[in-house]
């Protein structure tokens, strides 16, 4: 129970007090000391065999020479950092990349939809030409929810805005507008509290809502007894019935944070031509979203025909809820993923190149270990054992890198596309991603394994012959080498120029014509409660005091409002037809803004003819339009529209407008879609409670939001304020601006990285070649060839490489970019600007990378070649 383990040096000691013994039994039958010693040392035996036997008899052992293979495989690298350093990095940028966008994958694509039997959820809407998905109106919706016999349960929804009272003040907050049986067809229930009851959602339904649990965590405390309380929204009580989970989320409700029964409606809203609702539905067993499709289109169609709608050619959308959660960024995501991938395997055979430039320096090495006995099977456990290491190193830098390429692509991401990527919470380290991250390890660890060990083979095959005769492993190495820098030399330029066009896409797109001057203008949107508001006068009274008070702040040159800002979407429209004209039915639309009139001169819009809004131009005068050049030259062609009429219909009821002046083409759409017609009202002559205030000034429009806000909070603190930034950061931040931008970064990413990729490759392959033919080399020094002369044999093999990855990588970087062309503004797939610039870029970046090798190429001496060999 006490014994204790013998040590090697107790054995050592027991072995030569056996062997002094026996020697001094012989000595005392009369030999002589060295002869009895060497007596003893024959009648015992080999001495380290048994000592070896010893020290095997308690041990493991494959386990035990595991250990001296990692000590050993450990020595090598901390006696090469540099190869060890570019090796662990190139290696973990390879993994770290494929990781990373694997689990953004995996989160988007892999993982279902966070509701019951997920694959039966449908979004079902209106559908035209103009757009594949229309909204639906109200009746519509009434009606296609009786008409049809494919789904289960069909239900909308709507974004809707509040101003939430509490006790600290007032501010605006995001809601959705659902129907009543909304959760139920998605198949959420509420974690506390209950759902809708049926008949809460018709006209007249009490007020009652449902947390998120953001909500309830934040503005609740997380207490229990919030079920049952009341909250101010827009000066009306609504009752707390419940709390809905915490993994609940609905992407294109946003960050809603209260979730409200339909049961009230505008005017507008009970029209049947006022499209504001979205549908979603959940299909019987058994259907098909095309079957359902089939059914919808008819439905679709008779109700047009039944109302007499025309100007609109709808039919139905039935497309699967997944698809329009995360169609837009499925093919992006696809295409990553394959890019990581590729960047990975080019990662490996780069690090593979460079293990095999060094196992050239290790041939003596390997030599010697075979003399003194090794096994081939010993040396290939030791190279398996070395690339063991240097993949497992590569692999935990590797992780490291993941978990900060996932931060950093988050954090890209701005909050507003956020709250409609509900998937981007679920990427991470999860089950999924380490099983990812490991199969990736495993493959960089059997490659980094085989090289050597395959080099190894390839030597004993050629044991024997002249070491001047390099053989055919040699030059299938430099062969498979030099292809692979090819194809990463395609694959850098193919990169290179997909960033250089997106980023010129993107300078040109931050600088299209707005046809106002952004600079030095702060912006906000601004909701006055109707309960407080309610009639015309109070409304225009409320604009006017804003304007007054604001334009008499220090630092303000001119203040106006709007309904919408500039440079956000092509929505807010109207359907104008021309009194005086023949209406065939045609569908004119055009964008519909309410201004106040200093509205365009803060712009500083150009007025092309007529006039601008005056404070008179309200309820009790003639109603008047300001028109863009746009709608002139497609509506009233070589005529001059001053004086014209244009009709629409408000709230219903019909209303002629005189067009009283005409404008500059100002960009109310998105940056990178054509300009729309585009008709502006005085907003005196509209009664709005929610706008827009743009403010220019003297100064940094930046530093003057604060005193704008306590301004407007001076004139009434039921005011509710939000999105106060400026106008250029409004811009920048628009959806076209944001996926143009971060495409360009991200493809600028691999694209940066697959040029080091490539580099290092075309060093590796070069240096390798170098390597071999060192007794080339020194024959030609010997016979007299100069120093520039080697540089040139070097240098010509490199430029072979390149220009042939360039001239293949061009044209195929032309077709990859007709494949992107939906990305790309301003600039064609073909753009010799870009593709010129890449060429020189990868081509002085290869010549650097070839300039170390063919130094060292010139500086062999001819002697120790020669002897060396």
């Amino acid at each position: 129970m006490f014994k204790r383990t013998r040590s090697t040096d107790d054995f050592a000691e027991e072995i030569k007090a056996h062997l002094e013994l026996e020697a001094d039994e012989l000595q005392h039958e009369g030999m002589s000391k060295d002869e009895a010693q060497r007596k003893a040392r024959l009648a015992f035996g080999n001495v380290a065999t048994a000592q070896e036997r010893f020290y095997l008899r308690n041990r493991v052992v494959w386990f035990d020479n595991l250990a001296h293979d990692i000590k050993f495989a450990t020595r090598q690298l901390v006696k090469n950092p540099g190869f060890a350093t570019t090796a662990i990095v190139v290696l973990a940028l390879g993994i770290g990349v494929s990781v990373a966008i694997f689990s953004f994958v995996d989160a988007a694509l892999l993982d279902p939809l966070p509701y019951t039997n997920p694959s039966e959820l449908m979004s079902v809407n209106e559908s035209s030409v103009e757009s594949p998905r229309w909204p639906l109106s109200y009746p519509d919706y009434l009606d296609w929810q009786r008409l049809n016999r494919s789904f289960s349960s069909f239900d909308i929804y709507s974004d809707a805005g509040y101003i939430l009272n509490t006790p600290s003040g007032v501010e605006p907050v995001q809601a959705e507008r659902v129907s009543g049986g909304f959760f139920q067809t998605l198949g959420v229930h509420p974690m506390l509290g209950r759902d809708f009851h049926l008949g809460e959602d018709r006209p007249g339904g009490p007020n009652v809502l449902l947390l998120s649990y953001g909500t309830w965590l934040h503005r609740f405390g997380a207490r229990r007894d919030a079920v049952g309380q009341t909250v101010d929204l827009d000066g009306r009580a609504f009752t707390i019935i419940g709390v809905l989970p915490r993994e609940f989320s609905f992407a294109p409700s946003g960050n809603a944070e209260f979730w409200v029964p339909l049961n009230s409606f505008s005017n507008h809203e009970k029209m049947r031509t006022f499209y504001e609702f979205w549908g979603i539905a959940r299909l019987r067993i058994g259907v098909s979203a095309q079957a359902a499709l089939a059914e919808m289109n008819p439905i679709a169609k008779q109700l047009q025909r039944q109302y007499g709608i025309t100007g609109l050619d709808l039919s139905a959308s039935v497309v699967s809820l997944a698809k329009i959660i995360t169609g837009d960024v499925r093919p992006i995501l696809l295409t990553l993923l394959g890019g990581a991938i590729l960047l990975l395997l080019i990662a490996c055979v780069n690090v593979s190149s460079l293990v095999l430039v060094r196992s050239e320096s290790r041939r003596r090495e390997v030599a010697v270990r075979g003399a003194l006995g090794a096994t081939p099977a010993r040396l290939v456990k030791q190279f398996v054992t070395e690339g063991l290491l240097l993949g497992l190193l590569g692999s935990l830098v590797g992780m490291m890198v993941a978990a900060g390429i996932m931060k950093l692509l988050g954090s890209l991401v701005p909050k507003d596309m956020a709250s409609n990527m509900p998937f981007l919470g679920n990427v991470g380290l999860n089950a999924h991603t380490a099983a990812f991250a490991a199969g990736v390890a495993i493959l960089a660890i059997l490659l980094l394994a085989a090289t050597p060990t395959l080099r190894l083979s390839f030597q004993k095959v050629r044991e024997g012959m002249a070491e001047g005769d390099r053989g055919s492993g040699n030059r299938f190495w430099r062969r498979l080498g030099a292809n692979l820098v090819v194809v990463e030399l395609i694959v850098a330029v193919v990169l290179l120029t997909g960033a250089g066009l997106l980023g010129r896409s993107l300078y040109r797109l931050l600088h299209v014509p707005l046809g106002f001057e952004p600079n030095h203008l702060a912006t906000m949107r601004v909701m006055a409660p109707d309960t407080v508001y309610k009639s015309d006068e109070q409304v225009i009274g409320l604009y006017r005091e804003i304007v007054r008070r604001v334009s008499s702040l220090p630092g303000v040159k001119t203040a106006g409002l709007t309904s919408m800002l500039p440079v956000q979407c092509n929505c807010a429209t109207d359907r104008i037809h021309f009194p005086g004209r023949p209406d065939h039915g045609e569908h004119n639309e055009v964008d519909e803004r309410h201004v106040s009139p200093g509205y365009l001169p803060t712009l500083k819009a150009a007025l092309i003819r007529g006039r601008l809004f005056t404070e008179t131009d309200n309820v009790s005068h003639p109603r008047v339009a300001v028109i863009n050049q746009t709608l002139a030259r497609k509506y009233f062609p070589n005529e001059d529209p001053v004086g014209k009429r244009i009709a629409n219909e408000e709230s219903g009821r019909p209303s002629v407008w005189e067009i009283v002046g005409v404008v500059d083409d100002i960009r109310e759409g998105a940056l990178d879609v054509e300009r729309w017609p585009a008709e502006y009202f005085p907003i005196n002559q509209a009664r709005q409670n929610e706008f827009n205030l743009v403010v220019r000034t003297s100064q940094d429009a930046g530093a003057l939001l604060p005193v704008l806000v306590n301004t407007l909070h001076q004139i009434d603190s039921k005011i509710a304020i939000s999105d106060e930034t400026t106008m250029t950061e409004k811009i920048d931040a628009t959806q076209a601006a944001l996926l143009h931008r971060f495409s360009a970064w991200l493809v600028g990413g691999f694209a940066v990285m697959a040029l080091v990729l490539s580099v290092i490759g075309l060093y590796g392959v070069i240096a390798y070649s170098v390597s071999q033919r060192t007794r080339e080399i020194g024959v030609r020094m010997a016979l007299g060839a100069q120093r520039r002369s080697v540089y040139a044999l070097v240098m010509r093999q490199a430029g072979w490489l390149t220009g042939t990855g360039l001239a293949i990588g061009l044209l195929c970087s032309v077709g990859a970019s007709l494949l992107i062309r939906n990305l790309l503004f301003g600039v064609q797939a073909w753009d010799a600007l870009t593709l010129g610039f890449v060429a020189v870029l990868l081509g002085m970046a290869s010549m650097a990378a070839t300039f170390f090798p063919a130094r060292r190429a010139a500086s062999v001496n001819p002697v120790e070649a020669l002897h060396a060999e």
